[in-house]
């Protein structure tokens, strides 16, 4: 399998780093925009540009037909994108977190979602760690553990240093509290998964439409 990796700053060049040569087809970013002509000579894209940057290359990657898989918060998608891709017979892959521990901590918040109904007037906060230059928050990772979690939840952010991330759930009665936590040491965490989800969303079981990566990894699961 060929990749183009679209965005080769601190998470997409770590995915470049562990690549090999054979298996990039091309690297992109703002001095080598991608183009459809190139983005086709892939078996799928890679890409991690800013949430702001989506819309400058939300056409070609969309025109040129391949499977993507996108690492980039902060954006807004189309409402009616998966149907958009269906039409297209076109394969996207979104997450806000691609570390495949992430989803391990998914089914574990669903457990503590369904169990705290049994506790005195929980109270719930997530608090959320990251790199001083990463430029949305809260995370799009603390956005989506509130989701799962399902609750009424704070949400609080700090940017420090060069964190890879840290994100950590308290739930919280006048008698005890209840802690998870997850903290991501290597950026590396994040290229892998998300080389893990190119490698899943080319397989022909897997139809047109937009996906998020908690879907596929559930599936790999169930196989």
């Amino acid at each position: 399998m060929k990749l183009a990796v679209i965005g080769t700053g601190k998470t997409g060049g770590k995915v470049v780093e562990l690549l090999t040569g054979e298996q990039i087809s091309d690297t992109f970013d703002v001095n080598n925009k991608p183009t459809v002509e190139k983005l086709k000579k892939a078996d799928a894209a890679v890409i991690f540009v800013p949430g702001s940057a989506v819309d400058d290359v939300f056409d070609v990657v969309l025109e040129s037909g391949i499977p993507a898989v996108w690492g980039s918060t902060g954006y807004e998608w189309p409402q009616d994108l998966d149907s958009t891709l269906k039409k297209a017979g076109v394969k996207w892959l979104k997450a806000s977190n691609f570390s495949l521990g992430m989803n391990i901590i998914r089914r574990a918040i669903k457990v503590i979602s369904e169990g705290s109904e049994m506790l005195d007037n929980p109270e719930y906060h997530i608090h959320e760690i990251h790199h001083v230059h990463k430029k949305d928050a809260p995370s799009g990772t603390a956005i989506s553990w509130k989701q799962w979690l399902g609750k009424d939840a704070d949400i609080t952010s700090e940017r420090k240093g060069d964190v890879k991330g840290i994100h950590e759930l308290t739930v919280k009665t006048a008698a005890e509290s209840i802690f998870l936590k997850h903290q991501a040491h290597d950026r590396a965490v994040f290229a892998q998964g998300a080389i893990w989800a190119a490698e899943q969303v080319v397989k022909d079981d897997i139809g047109p439409g937009f996906y998020d990566f908690s879907t596929i990894f559930d599936q790999a699961i169930d196989r």
